[in-house]
């Protein structure tokens, strides 16, 4: 009996088998030889889009965002915004072909040139200014600084070696004033990553520091970290051209102009296109050329400012770090909502 059951097994599994094997079925032949190759498409690479750290990832994010998504929806381009750690890894990453389209300032502009980026774009600030200056700043109760001459023998503390606004300019300023480098007992640079203006300000707001250089406008940015009236503007130089876009060295010629068209089109009268220049500090966009910033290449050679290279470029330790953590002197001063996840760095 069991034998039986398993023949009747076999014959119920093997019955399909025989009957999609009959005489009419169609045999169909393959040929092993003949293979055809097939392609996955490779995705388009991204146009990178960085703004030099001046301010925190956080900070740079919010503002230039905006401006990247709409660059990518009038254009058509795939775009990402990256984010540099400090001013220097910024210029190599230009060099290297890493960033292609930078908002950075003049200073900087003038070392990424030497490699062969190439302004295209300036702006026009909320104010309307074409211009911008760097500022001086003591704590409004240090006694010992009431003049800029007094700041002989002092800390001093500069946003970063390639920092326009927030170091050349000022030791312009001073040098235009009989005082030189030497003068002062300390010439320190903010450390990274990013926040590097607001780094500064916070070391003379905790006295590490006697005095800070920082563009024009970033005290309206920190006002929310310290309180403005224990700080005091002992000096604000004199302006030039404002930051910049430019383009690496070796970007199609196409894709910069459809760039620079883009960018052109922003109008404060389209009420669309206005809070994309709010948050960047925008008000307008000019088109723009390597000869603009000539001012600042004369104002490097009367600085007698050797534009760095790799091994000159450093910060200093002496900021701490509780400075970018939010951790202040002054304990009437809350700390600042660092809550959210800040942008990835390049």
């Amino acid at each position: 009996m069991p034998r039986f059951t398993a023949l009747l097994v076999w014959m119920l599994l093997t019955l399909p088998v025989l009957y999609g094997c009959g005489e009419d079925e169609a045999v169909v032949r393959v040929d092993m030889s003949k293979r055809e190759e097939v392609r996955v498409p490779e995705p388009t690479p991204s146009i990178t889009y960085a703004y030099l750290p001046q301010y925190s990832h956080t900070v740079s994010y919010r503002r230039h965002n905006p401006l990247v998504e709409y660059l990518a929806r009038e254009t058509g381009l795939s775009m990402r915004q990256v984010f540099p750690d400090t001013f220097e890894e910024h210029r190599r990453l230009v060099e290297r072909g890493d960033i292609d389209i930078s908002f950075t300032n003049p200073f900087t502009y003038v070392s990424m040139a030497k490699s062969g980026a190439r302004a295209f774009a300036r702006i026009v600030d909320a104010s309307g200014s074409a211009d911008f200056r760097g500022q001086i700043i003591v704590r409004a109760d240090n006694p010992d600084i009431r003049t800029l001459d007094d700041c002989r023998g002092k800390r001093w503390i500069a946003v970063d070696p390639l920092s326009a606004g927030g170091y050349l300019f000022a030791l312009g300023h001073f040098l235009d004033h009989g005082i030189r480098q030497e003068d002062f007992a300390e010439i320190a640079f903010a450390p990274g990553p990013g926040g590097k203006q607001e780094k500064a300000v916070l070391a003379v707001y905790a006295g590490k520091y006697d005095i800070a250089s920082i563009r024009e406008g970033t005290l309206e940015i920190v006002k929310d970290k310290v309180d403005l009236e224990k700080l005091r503007i002992l000096a604000t130089t004199r302006g030039y051209p404002e930051w910049l876009f430019s383009a690496r060295r070796g970007l199609p010629e196409e894709t910069i102009n459809a760039i620079a068209r883009a960018l052109f089109k922003l109008s404060p009268e389209n009420p669309v296109h206005v809070p994309i220049l709010a948050a960047a500090g925008i008000s307008r966009i000019l088109p723009a050329s390597d000869t603009d910033y000539d001012s600042v290449r004369e104002l490097i050679e009367k600085t007698r400012f050797s534009l760095p290279a790799d091994e000159q470029v450093s910060t200093s330790d002496a900021v701490p770090d509780d400075l970018s953590r939010g951790t202040f002197a002054d304990p009437a001063i809350p700390k600042p909502d660092i809550s959210g996840a800040e942008p990835e760095a390049l």
